[in-house]
C-alpha cells in the first residue's frame, strides 16, 4: 500500500547481444528503457553513441498487416464468442514462435491481397452500374450508340432537364434551322432524352440553340450496340463479379480455424514492435550500445540475475532528488485498495516523493458509494456481475480490471446501507405484497428512512465530510511535520481542526472552550508568521490583525463550502429512493401483479443505471477536489516496463 522504490539502471552491451538483450528484458517484463541521458550529458560521449535503428518502421507495417487481416476476418468469417468468455492463455514459448508467426503473415498477407481484390470488384461494379443507370434512358432507342448518322444527316443524344417543356426545346433547335427533328426517347422526374436529327452542317447551330434551355449533348465514347445490347453485356459482368467475390469470400471464410492463431501473432508482433520502439531507445557505437531504465527495486535480484547472462557492464542506482520528478510511479496495492487505482489513474498518479492516497481513499469511497446508491437490490446485482465477470471473464485491461473488482466493493456498501434504509428495489416488496393483499402492513425493517428523516442523512453526510476533511488535514500535518515544518501544522492544519471540533462542540453542548482555544492558537500563528516575516512592533501587529481576518474570511468560506459538498450524499440518496418508489407506486396503480412486476423493474434498471454512473461522478469529484486538495501531490510518471502486453491471449510466465 505504497509507491515502489525504484531503482536507475544503467547498461553498456555489446552490440552482437543487443536483441537478445532486449528479448530477455522482454521476458522479465520490469525494466522501462529510457535513452542513456547521463552518458549523452558528457560531449566526448554524446559525439560517439549514435541512436539505434531496430526496424519499428517495419515492425509497425507487419503489426498493422496482421491487423487489417484481422478486420477483415471479423468481416467475411466472423467468430460467435460466449460472452464473458476469458482470453485464452499460452506459454511464453508457444507466444515467442517464430515458425508460427512467419506462417501466420504468410496467411494474414494472402486475406488482405483477398480483401484487395474483392475491394477492386466492388469498385468495378459500381462502375458498372453507374454504366447501367446512364445507357437505361435510351433503351428505347432501337439503333447503335455509336450512330453519328447518314452522308447528309446527323443523329445525335440530348437531354434537358425534366421541367423543361419539350416544344420549348423545339422553338430552341428550330430557331437554328427548320430542317430539324426531335424525337422524345425517355423521360422520368429528372429528365427527358431526345434523339436529334439534323443536316451535318445545321447540328453544331442547332446545339447552340438548343444549350439556352439546358440543353446537354449525350455521348458514349467506345460504347458499340444498342444501349440494350450494352446494359446486358454489363448485367452478365456482374454476374461474373459476383461469383469471383462469393469465391474469394468463401476463401476467406475457410481459413477461420486459424483466427486464434493470427490474433496470437497480432499480439506478437505488437510485442515485436514495442521492442524495436525501445531498442530504438537505445544508443551505440559500432561495437557496444548503452541503455537506461529504471525498476522496482523488489526485482533488483531478477534484473542482476538477467544481466549476468550476457557480457555487458550494469550498475544500479537510487534516483538523486534532482531525478525525482523522472522518476516512474508503481503503486503497490492490496486487494481493497487495489481496484482505487481507477480513481486515481483517472485523476492523476502522485509524485514519486508523496503517497500513495489509496488506503486513505478506498474506505471513504467504497462508504460514499454505497450510502448514495443506498439499495439491497442494486446492491445484489453490482456484488453479482462483479463476481460473475471477474471469476469467467477475467478481465485484463487496465481499466476493466480495477472497474468490476470497484464494482463488488461498492456493491457490499450498497447493500449495507440498503439494508439499514429498509430500501430493495425501493418500496418493491411493500407494494407487492399489499398488492396481493390491500390488507398487509408488510414493510422491511429499517433504522431510519431517507424520505422521513432527510434531516438526519443530511446532519450525518455533513458530519462524514468533516470526519474526511479531518483525515486530509492529519495527513497534511504529517507530511509537514516529516518534512521538519512542525509549527506550520500546528498553527494551520492544527488550528483549524481544534476550530472545527470547538464547532461541533458547541452545536452538541453549548461549550465555547473548543473555539477559544482554536481563536487563541489562530492569532498566535498569524503573529508567529507576522514575526517571521521580520520587520518592527507595528507592522507584526498589523501583520497579525489581516493575517487573522484573511484566514477567518478564507477558510470559514472554504471548509464551509467543502463541507457542504457532502450534502450531495443525502441528494442522491434521497433522489434514488424517490425516483424507484415513484416507478413502483406507477405499477402499483395498475392493480394487476405482472403490469406492476414489468413496470417496477423497467424503472428499477433505469434509475439503476443513472445511480450507477452519477454516484461514481459524484464520489469521485468528492475524493478528488475536497479530499485530495488537502494533502495530495501529483504529477508522476506512469511505469511502462518493456511487456508483453496483449490484446487477445494471456501469457504463463515461467
Amino acid at each position: 500500500m505504497a509507491i515502489v522504490k525504484m531503482k536507475k539502471l544503467r547498461v553498456i552491451a555489446l552490440r552482437e547481444q543487443r536483441d537478445e538483450l532486449m528479448r530477455q528484458l522482454l521476458r522479465l517484463g520490469c525494466v522501462e528503457v529510457h535513452e542513456p541521458e547521463g552518458m549523452l550529458s558528457d560531449p566526448e560521449a554524446a559525439e560517439v553513441l549514435r541512436p539505434e535503428r531496430a526496424g519499428l518502421a517495419e515492425a509497425r507495417t507487419r503489426e498493422a498487416e496482421m491487423d487489417s487481416a484481422l478486420k477483415v476476418m471479423a468481416r467475411y468469417a466472423p467468430e460467435k464468442k460466449k460472452m464473458l468468455s476469458p482470453r485464452p492463455t499460452v506459454s511464453q514459448e508457444e507466444f515467442l514462435d517464430g515458425e508460427a508467426l512467419k506462417a501466420d503473415e504468410a496467411l494474414a498477407q494472402q486475406i488482405n491481397d483477398w480483401d484487395g481484390q474483392i475491394r477492386r470488384i466492388g469498385l468495378e461494379q459500381v462502375r458498372i452500374r453507374d454504366e447501367i443507370e446512364s445507357l437505361r434512358p435510351w433503351e428505347a432507342l432501337d439503333m447503335p450508340l455509336e450512330t453519328e448518322g447518314t452522308k447528309t444527316c446527323a443523329m445525335a443524344l440530348a437531354n434537358v432537364p425534366a421541367q423543361v417543356d419539350m416544344e420549348s426545346v423545339a422553338d430552341a433547335a428550330e430557331s437554328a434551322t427548320e430542317l430539324v427533328q426531335l424525337i422524345l426517347v425517355s423521360q422520368d422526374e429528372q429528365q427527358k432524352c431526345f434523339l436529334i436529327i439534323t443536316p451535318k452542317e445545321e447540328l453544331a447551330g442547332v446545339l447552340d440553340a438548343m444549350r439556352g434551355v439546358g440543353c446537354t449533348p449525350v455521348t458514349f465514347p467506345g460504347v458499340t450496340g444498342t444501349a440494350t445490347d450494352n446494359i446486358d453485356q454489363r448485367k452478365k459482368r456482374l454476374a461474373e463479379l459476383d461469383v469471383e467475390r462469393k469465391d474469394l469470400e468463401a476463401k476467406i471464410g475457410q481459413e477461420k480455424a486459424k483466427t486464434a492463431s493470427l490474433r496470437l501473432s497480432a499480439d506478437r508482433l505488437a510485442t515485436e514492435a514495442a521492442e524495436a520502439e525501445a531498442a530504438e531507445r537505445l544508443r551505440g557505437t559500432d561495437s557496444v550500445v548503452a541503455l537506461e531504465g529504471w525498476f522496482p527495486a523488489e526485482d533488483e535480484a531478477a534484473v542482476t540475475k538477467c544481466l549476468n547472462g550476457f557480457d555487458c557492464a550494469f550498475e544500479f542506482a537510487d534516483p538523486t532528488e534532482d531525478e525525482y520528478p523522472d522518476v516512474p510511479v508503481k503503486l503497490k496495492n492490496n486487494p481493497i485498495t487495489r481496484p482505487l487505482n481507477m480513481v486515481t489513474d483517472m485523476y492523476a498518479l502522485p509524485a514519486y516523493t508523496g503517497m500513495d492516497p489509496n488506503p486513505l481513499m478506498a474506505p471513504f469511497f467504497i462508504l460514499f458509494y454505497g450510502m448514495m446508491m443506498a439499495d439491497m437490490g442494486y446492491g445484489l446485482i453490482m456484488m453479482l456481475v462483479s463476481l460473475i465477470v471477474v471469476k469467467k471473464a477475467k478481465p485484463r485491461g487496465p481499466t476493466v480490471r480495477n472497474m468490476f473488482p470497484l464494482l463488488g466493493l461498492c456493491g457490499v456498501s450498497t447493500f449495507f446501507f440498503g439494508a439499514i434504509t429498509g430500501g430493495f428495489f425501493g418500496d418493491f416488496l411493500p407494494q407487492l405484497m399489499k398488492l396481493i393483499n390491500p390488507e398487509s402492513t408488510f414493510a422491511l425493517p429499517a433504522l431510519f428512512s431517507p424520505l422521513d428523516d432527510a434531516l438526519a442523512v443530511l446532519v450525518g453526510s455533513l458530519a462524514l465530510g468533516i470526519v474526511q476533511i479531518l483525515t486530509g488535514m492529519a495527513v497534511s500535518a504529517w507530511k509537514k511535520c516529516k518534512d521538519g515544518d512542525k509549527l506550520s501544522a500546528l498553527f494551520e492544519e492544527g488550528t483549524w481542526t481544534v476550530i472545527l471540533i470547538g464547532l461541533g462542540l458547541f452545536a452538541a453542548l453549548k461549550t465555547p472552550i473548543g473555539l477559544a482555544v482554536g481563536g487563541v492558537m489562530l492569532v498566535i500563528g498569524s503573529a508567529y508568521k507576522a514575526a517571521k516575516n521580520g520587520g518592527g512592533p507595528v507592522k507584526i501587529a498589523v501583520s497579525t490583525l489581516t493575517g487573522v481576518g484573511g484566514s477567518l474570511y478564507n477558510n470559514i468560506t472554504g471548509y464551509f463550502s467543502d463541507i457542504l459538498s457532502y450534502s450531495r450524499l443525502m441528494a442522491l440518496m434521497l433522489a434514488g429512493a424517490v425516483i424507484a418508489q415513484v416507478f413502483n407506486t406507477l405499477g402499483g396503480i395498475t392493480g394487476n401483479v405482472f403490469a406492476f412486476v414489468l413496470i417496477s423493474m423497467v424503472g428499477n434498471a433505469l434509475n439503476f443505471a443513472l445511480n450507477l454512473l452519477g454516484c461514481f461522478v459524484h464520489d469521485m469529484r468528492l475524493q478528488c477536489l475536497e479530499f485530495f486538495g488537502r494533502f495530495y501531490e501529483d504529477g508522476g510518471k506512469p511505469f511502462r516496463p518493456l511487456d508483453m502486453e496483449t490484446k487477445f491471449v494471456d501469457i504463463v510466465k515461467e
